[in-house]
């Protein structure tokens, strides 16, 4: 039988290990809020892009902002391999469909005075790799959030944020403290 009080207590101790996690990255993200700030000043757009956990993050983020502190809607947008169905359901090989990540950021009209922020706790997801590819070769700023050191994606993109969590207390489970950490990460920017 499971003990369930020692059970949410390993939860929790990871919830905690995402919170310091994410306080040895501030300087990394106090200079991407000033670098993404600077692009809205200039009056670009910011798109989140993400796949599975990372995307409905990135999407959540993105959708929050106007109903709290009352931008434009299509100021911040995100972007989710496979449409707003994977919001929901999952949507099988999307995130392996790097094409797709270039040809929705150039259908959401990503420009050179845009920010492009790429998520994926693996770093490696091809779908945000196609993004981030596609928006770095226009001159949009591009910034990965990951959760895995020497990742693909923070290679690709002007600015990295990684966020290095280490195991999940459910192994395989990136919804958990990587997924912690991405939110909490988000939160920042976007706040700021």
């Amino acid at each position: 039988m499971i003990d369930t009080k020692k059970y949410l207590e390993a939860i929790h101790e990871a919830d905690l290990e995402a919170v310091r996690a994410v306080g040895r990255v501030l300087s990394e993200v106090a200079h991407a809020v000033d670098a993404i700030a600077a692009r809205l000043d200039a009056g670009g757009k910011w798109i989140n892009v993400g796949a599975g956990t990372s995307g409905r993050l990135g999407v959540l983020d993105a959708s929050e902002l106007p109903p709290t502190f009352g931008v434009a809607p299509r100021l911040v947008t995100g972007l989710i391999a496979g449409g707003d169905e994977a919001l929901v359901n999952a949507v099988e090989g999307a995130e392996d469909d790097e094409a797709q990540g270039a040809e929705d950021v150039k259908l959401a009209g990503i420009r050179a005075q845009d920010v492009l922020l790429g998520i994926a706790a693996s770093g490696a997801t091809p779908y945000v790799a196609g993004a981030l590819r596609w928006g770095k070769g226009i001159g949009a700023l591009t910034v990965a959030l990951v959760c895995a050191p020497h990742s693909h994606l923070a290679s690709i993109a002007d600015l990295a944020i990684v966020v290095e969590t280490g195991p999940e207390v459910l192994r395989g489970s990136t919804r958990m403290k990587a997924g912690t950490a991405q939110k909490l990460v988000l939160n920042m920017l976007s706040t700021a």
